[in-house]
């Protein structure tokens, strides 16, 4: 017994011995990119690992020194793009998962094994094909630009269904029948049975349907041709660009800390909704 308790023991130091250096390293690069969005210094090299002097100036510049860049106005379009592919997104992946879940009919298996087919192939493959269609289209000029990345971002949200699909598998559809014999609609059923059941999984969809325009790189470069069509992530890119950097190391860091923002406060709000629970779900 003795023996048995000292291993478990030093199973448990060296656990968390592990675990603390996991961490270490895991929140080290956060923490330098904090620290250096305060940084006075604003060439990309210097003698020590951490600043030594601080100030706010990188912040304040960023969004106010438009004469290189507009960090703000990419900021906010970059912002607009993920609110709407948020919505569309959850709205076609809870309909089609509904309907492939709920509802029988011709051509069903045919149609998900097609899309977890095409789900095999990785996105780039079609980025110059999606480029001329929205060219043929003249949605790659001015400010039509936000209306192409939004139709791009969202057009594909609906085959990525199979997750939502599996979670409504779980769902009794004895509840589905007692709500209609009860006198519900289908759309009642969906609304006031499905919906609050499947809350965690709409959390889920909404925090990836927000992070997939507002972290895109590819995709984002291909349809913007200009500055003032770039998103954040191209912002933060050219900020790093040789003739930039000297004076832009420091404010792109602080760029990176303002773009994770909004990905906090997402996860924050969010946050309360991941418990999975059926005391939401209601008949009538």
């Amino acid at each position: 017994m003795h023996n048995a308790h000292t291993r478990r023991v030093i199973a448990d130091v060296l656990s968390y011995i592990l675990l603390g250096a996991l961490s270490i390293i895991w929140i080290l690069p956060i923490v330098w990119v904090f620290l250096e969005s305060f940084n006075k210094n604003t060439a990309p090299y210097q003698a020590t690992f951490f600043p030594t002097q601080y100030t706010f100036d990188n912040y304040k510049q960023l969004f106010t020194d438009t004469s290189v860049m507009n960090f703000g106005s990419m900021f906010l379009r970059t912002f607009i793009i993920a609110c709407f592919v948020c919505l569309i997104s959850v709205a076609f992946v809870l309909l089609v998962a509904y309907c492939m879940s709920r509802m029988r009919f011709r051509f069903r298996k045919p149609f998900m094994n097609i899309v977890l087919v095409l789900g095999m192939f990785p996105s780039i493959m079609s980025v110059v094909a999606v480029y001329f269609i929205l060219k043929a289209m003249g949605l790659t000029s001015g400010n039509w630009t936000v209306v192409a990345l939004i139709l791009v971002y969202s057009a594909g949200t609906g085959a990525g269904f199979y997750m939502m699909k599996g979670y409504m598998d779980t769902i009794p559809t004895s509840l589905d029948e007692a709500a209609m014999l009860d006198g519900c609609t289908r759309w009642q059923v969906f609304y006031k049975i499905i919906l609050p059941i499947c809350r965690p999984m709409i959390v889920y969809q909404a925090i990836t349907g927000f992070l997939a325009p507002w972290l895109d790189f590819v995709m984002a470069k291909a349809i913007c041709r200009t500055e003032d069509q770039y998103t954040v992530a191209l912002g933060l890119w050219q900020m790093l660009q040789k003739e930039r950097i000297t004076d832009w190391y420091a404010r792109f860091a602080a760029g990176a800390v303002v773009v994770s923002i909004p990905i906090a406060i997402l996860f924050m709000v969010m946050q309360r909704f991941y418990q999975e629970s059926m005391a939401g779900s209601v008949k009538g």
